[in-house]
């Protein structure tokens, strides 16, 4: 049997091929949306693929099955488990096995046995393998897609939180417990293989280790230390990320079907003479460094450095609305590939940043400000500090005048803004705050400025923080009356202060 691992290390995306070196045919499990390194690990190894096999409909990427399948002859292998709306709608366009709990396929002499694992979403499925043509009959592991984790397990909560699906939480989190406690009853020698590392929104406190086995995670898997059915759903409903809003517009990309990439060339280049205008009529979006768009920049276009990309654009992006880049040429290809693995698909060109420079079209700028500058102005009320960060971020420390507006709502928030106080952003170090300062800026805020180095840079330089301590939340217990008032954000109200 041959076994390659593909991690995508933007989404925290793990994928698997999985071959019969007897027969030469080969599987991929939850494959992304550019199959290339599938392809080219077959190819080297002598093998074809011939199906994919998926755990669910994914929410946090656009899958790469409908591309096999479309371009390459794959046979789809996905799930029929839970309500008729988690139904693979363009299954039927292609050869396919809808799969039920207990169902076996295979890839050569490589058998995959299907088990229903609801909880993550309803039709969460898991694949348990033998390998037969090397003697075992006995499974050797399991892909479990966003069920088990290393050191954590799925959250039920997305469907509610991302999809606005009232009600699916708490149902979700009975359905995970029932799910682990049959997990619990598989051989402690089975390797366990998930489709998510440490970095994703798919669950709270991933490890950063690729695998592990039913038994180590028996032992060491906090979510996995329950009897109770209610202080599970306590536990696994408290302290999660926030839900990406893009989540929903994935799942539902990835149930219809998304478009097939094929070999699409890409997007032309743009005539710098519109790139004054083009803010008007679609977003555009500078992939370029945070400290040079600083500087100055096109008024009305946003920075998503490219290294930030695929954390930051589904967030941020308006999946409806025409988008141009602002980008050098080496890295265009880069930006449309990880924008693609995200589902957005409508960017009508680029602008050369060489270009863009040449031109001076860069006339617009705000304030990099070190935390000595603003420590004084942010203390006696000067200025408005946003901290635009995760609440666990919050919870963890924060600078006590400051008030907090995740960056995921900042362009909904900049957009009610009315004054013309000065607002300082903030983060960990430096980057989502640069990002805010730019959507701010671009919805017309006039006076921005980001804190360089952020909070790191806050506490370094000897300036005092807020110090919670234990995180305070849903089915917290170790949560003090003093910790819980100190975790309390004061949110940004996107007004100024009255005088």
């Amino acid at each position: 049997m041959l076994l390659k691992y593909f991690y995508d290390q933007a989404l925290a995306h793990a994928s698997y091929l999985v071959g019969c070196q007897r027969t030469g045919e080969a599987i991929v499990v939850d494959p992304g949306r550019d199959v290339r390194g599938y392809l080219a690990a077959a190819k080297k190894e002598g093998m074809r693929i011939v199906g994919v096999a998926e755990t669910h409909i994914h929410a946090d990427y656009v899958s790469g099955a409908r591309e096999l399948a479309d371009q390459h002859g794959a046979t789809l292998y996905v799930s029929d488990e839970g309500p008729a709306a988690w139904k693979y709608e363009y299954a039927a366009a292609y050869p396919h096995r809808l799969l039920k709990d207990g169902d076996v396929f295979s890839a050569g002499n490589i058998d995959f046995q299907t088990l229903h694992t609801p909880g993550h979403t309803p039709e969460s499925i898991s694949f348990m393998i033998t390998d037969r043509g090397g003697g075992a009959d006995k499974p050797m592991g399991i892909f479990t897609g966003d069920f088990v984790f290393v050191g954590s397990i799925g959250r039920p909560d997305l469907l509610e939180k991302a999809a606005a699906m009232l009600g699916t939480a708490e149902a979700g989190a009975r359905a995970l417990f029932q799910s682990v406690e049959k997990f619990k009853q598989l051989p402690d020698y089975l390797q366990i293989w998930p489709a998510h590392g440490a970095g994703s929104a798919c669950g709270k406190g991933l490890g950063a280790i690729p695998s592990s086995t039913v038994g180590y995670e028996k032992m060491f898997n906090p979510g996995l230390q329950f009897h109770d059915e209610q202080a599970f759903v306590d536990y696994i409903l408290a302290d999660q990320p926030e839900a990406p809003k893009y989540f929903a517009v994935m799942k539902r990309v990835n149930k219809v079907g998304p478009a097939v990439i094929g070999h699409q060339p890409l997007p032309p280049r743009l005539p710098i003479a519109q790139v004054a205008t083009a803010p008007r009529a679609q977003m555009v979006i500078d992939i370029g460094s945070d400290e040079v768009f600083a500087h100055g920049h096109v008024p009305g276009s946003i920075n998503i450095p490219l290294k930030y990309l695929a954390a930051w654009a589904g967030w941020l992006v308006d999946y409806d609305q025409a988008i141009s880049l602002i980008a050098e040429e080496q890295d265009l290809a880069e930006a449309i590939r990880v924008l693609q693995k995200i589902g957005i698909d409508k960017v009508t060109g680029y602008f050369s940043a060489a270009e863009v420079a040449a031109t001076g079209a860069r006339t617009e700028s705000f304030a990099e400000v070190s935390p000595a500058e603003i420590a004084s102005a942010v203390e006696q009320g000067q200025v408005i500090l946003i901290d635009v960060r995760g609440e666990s971020e919050w919870r963890e420390h924060h600078i006590a005048k400051a008030q907090r507006c995740f960056l995921a709502n900042l362009p909904e928030m900049a957009a009610k803004f009315s004054g013309d106080c000065t607002l300082v952003f903030q983060c960990r170090s430096g980057g989502r705050s640069a990002i805010a300062a730019s959507i701010a800026q671009a919805a017309g805020v006039r006076n921005v400025q980001n804190l360089k180095g952020g909070i790191n840079a806050w506490v370094k330089a000897g300036l005092p923080v807020v110090e919670v301590g234990p995180m305070c939340g849903p089915g917290s217990t170790a949560c003090t009356h003093e910790a819980a008032q100190q975790s309390q954000a004061v949110f940004w109200t996107a007004q100024c202060p009255v005088a």
